[in-house]
């Protein structure tokens, strides 16, 4: 085996060494997250929903309890705590989360000023039991 094979070999088992001690290093930013940012977009279209549409109330405590588990879901992902807060609490990715909601309810015919425009898609994200849906509940 010559030296640059073996300083190669070397290299990559450090590299992946250190992965395997520190994982958050590895990850891709929470704002890259998909599985994550879908769920928090999810949640702000059902939020816009509850508020605009009077036969459609929030499953408050199920939200609840579904925003403990994506904490419990990015944790054990490896993020810290310090950066899932700053995700959290971060004007930029509030505005992208909130825009991309409003983008879906304008492709699905929802219209400011419009409740049986909101409570139309309410009730198909109900109807067709995706996260947005499970969040909600017809009166």
């Amino acid at each position: 085996m010559t030296a640059f094979v073996r300083h190669g070999a070397i290299a990559t088992l450090f590299a992946s060494t250190l992965a395997a001690a520190n994982p958050a290093a590895a990850l891709e930013p929470l704002s890259q997250e998909k599985y994550i940012n879908d769920r928090l977009i999810a949640a702000r279209i059902a939020d816009r929903i509850r508020r605009e549409c009077p036969s459609i109330s929030g499953r408050l405590v199920y939200a609840f309890m579904q925003a403990r588990e994506l904490k419990e879901y990015a944790l054990q992902k490896g993020y810290s705590e310090a950066q899932i807060d700053g995700f959290l609490d971060s004007e930029q990715d509030k505005k992208r989360i909130y825009a991309t909601a409003e983008d879906y309810m304008a492709r699905n015919g929802v219209k400011a000023g419009d409740p049986e425009s909101f409570c139309r898609l309410g009730r198909e994200e109900i109807a067709r039991k995706t996260v947005t849906g499970s969040l909600l509940n017809a009166k």
